[in-house]
């Protein structure tokens, strides 16, 4: 559910009021000399007015059907809520639910019960509603045609005559829904200016593989490399119609489907929604050999040594495109590893949190094997990132763009969104300076639920363990003799001594 300070409408007539109070102060400060910490103050709270307003993207139209947010019925003399009356007496229904309900209908039953009322119209053109029937029926075979209904109706011709007495474009007065509203309005906010300029990742540039270990792989530290991409042929050549053209009809994993690439470039043209699909392929270089050649990897991650397991090794590589927009929201990355992504088009916004710190709105289990982010990325924007101003721990951010690559430590909590059409490598690797947090993450008792990208989830310490026993003999003792000197060398505080300040809370032991 939409959980803004202020309803959409109300915030742009606080605006409208704000300017007008702007100009009278402006008037008023010229007839009278105002204190400077006077001024100060009233800077301070302008700003913070500011920062509370959001804006729409330049293209984007009003909601289709003319839904409004629930803190708009504050502004409607009536107080009457058109939603209610089209629905009956399935009005004590929740928004959701309804939504949960019509999501077992099929195509022409939505279409049919669309024609009921102009409530049943309006979620009956719900528009995830339609991409769950695209998905469902025509997995990744369609053209994307400015809206999901309009694709599953053009797939599907013979619901062609339905769709002409179904109007998408009908306006219902009085309609209001957070729930409905929501979607359009985090697919069609821009990025607040002040959500961007946070930039407080260390950078570094033709530093030594040497000074890399022991600044930040070691530690455990973000970084943003420069200039470490300028061998890779992608960086030239890797634009749509080359794309295109070497891959053919090879389809790629884009979320729960497959898709071929011209299918998804023009889906990412038309992409007008809260959460765009996008591309995420762990087998890319094996479907299209050319583009494993195009890149390599950086000389700071080369120790790779999962790659002791040949083929049965877990999936580690993977080719990422997306439009403005798409992303990934909080996640730890699989089977401890750590992992470097390099842009090659576009530009990325990142947000990283430590592993002992879990980003708000972020609910993962105690055994870390499931993670709950109920809220997409934009709406995680606007509802939490304000208070990680005040964190003790702020997270790490910055935009990476293209020809740069960030190291993400094993552990970190990250958010990813596509702040233009991007396209990215990334990997996951494990050198020697966290095998043992793998080793440890793959021997837990429930690494069958925890451990990802592998058909042989129960065996795979065993395999790994022996596999770097018989390439690498001694290196796990040797590791496991520096970590307890290490340990010992620790100083402890008393009171650390006596109590566990972090008994009951969530934390990851790797």
């Amino acid at each position: 559910m939409l959980s803004c300070k202020h309803s959409f409408l109300s915030q742009i007539l606080m605006k409208k009021k704000r300017r007008k109070k702007t100009q009278k102060k402006n008037k008023f400060n010229k007839l009278v000399k105002i204190p400077h910490f006077h001024k100060q103050q009233l800077l301070e709270e302008e700003k913070e007015e500011e920062e509370e307003a959001f804006s729409l993207k330049s293209s984007v139209s009003s909601h289709s059907h003319g839904v409004q947010p629930l803190g708009n019925l504050l502004f409607n003399s009536s107080s009457h809520n058109s939603r209610n009356t089209g629905l009956g007496n399935l009005q004590t229904l929740s928004d959701e639910l309804v939504l949960d309900i019509l999501g077992l209908l099929e195509g022409t039953h939505l279409g049919i019960l669309a024609t009921v009322s102009k409530s049943l119209c309006v979620f009956c053109n719900h528009e995830p509603l339609w991409r769950n029937l695209v998905l469902e029926n025509l997995k990744g075979d369609f053209c994307f045609n400015g809206s999901w209904k309009s694709t599953y109706v053009l797939a599907c011709k013979r619901f062609m005559n339905l769709s002409e007495f179904v109007s998408s474009s009908l306006k219902v007065r009085d309609f209001y829904s957070d729930y409905l509203f929501q979607s359009w309005l985090c697919a069609s906010l821009e990025m607040k200016p002040e959500w961007l300029e946070r930039n407080n990742i260390e950078r570094r540039n033709g530093i030594s593989v040497e000074e890399f270990i022991l600044n930040f792989e070691k530690p455990n530290k973000p970084v943003l490399l420069e200039g470490c991409l300028k061998n890779w042929g992608a960086l030239e050549k890797w634009d749509r119609e080359y794309l295109v053209r070497v891959c053919g009809d090879v389809e790629f994993a884009v979320g729960p489907v497959d898709m071929k690439l011209e299918n998804f470039f023009r889906y990412s043209d038309g992409a007008k929604e809260e959460r765009p699909l996008y591309l995420f392929d762990p087998k890319f270089a094996e479907k299209v050999p050319v583009l494993g050649s195009d890149y390599e990897v950086p000389v700071y991650f080369r120790e790779d040594l999962f790659s002791v397991l040949g083929n049965e090794r877990p999936d580690y590589r993977w080719v990422i495109m997306g439009p403005a927009g798409s992303g990934s929201s909080f996640h730890i990355d699989p089977n401890s590893t750590s992992a470097w992504n390099g842009v090659i088009k576009g530009s990325k916004k990142w947000v990283l949190f430590p592993p002992d710190v879990v980003p708000p709105g972020v609910h993962p289990s105690p055994d870390g094997a499931e993670v709950a982010c109920p809220v997409s990325i934009i709406e995680w924007f606007m509802n939490f990132y304000g208070a990680t101003k005040t964190w003790k721990k702020r997270p790490i951010e910055c935009v990476c763009k293209a020809g740069e690559v960030i190291f993400v430590p094993n552990g970190w909590w990250h958010l990813v969104i596509n702040l233009e059409e991007s396209i990215a490598i990334t990997q996951n690797y494990v050198s020697r300076s966290n095998l043992l947090n793998v080793l440890d993450f793959l021997k837990k008792p429930n690494a069958s639920e925890l451990v990802s990208g592998t058909k042989d989830r129960v065996n795979l310490y065993e395999k790994f363990r022996s596999a770097i026993e018989a390439s690498f003999p001694g290196t796990i003792t040797q590791l496991m003799l520096k970590a307890e000197e290490k340990a010992k060398q620790k100083k402890v505080s008393y009171w650390e001594t006596v109590t566990d300040a972090k008994v009951g809370g969530f934390k990851f032991s790797f």
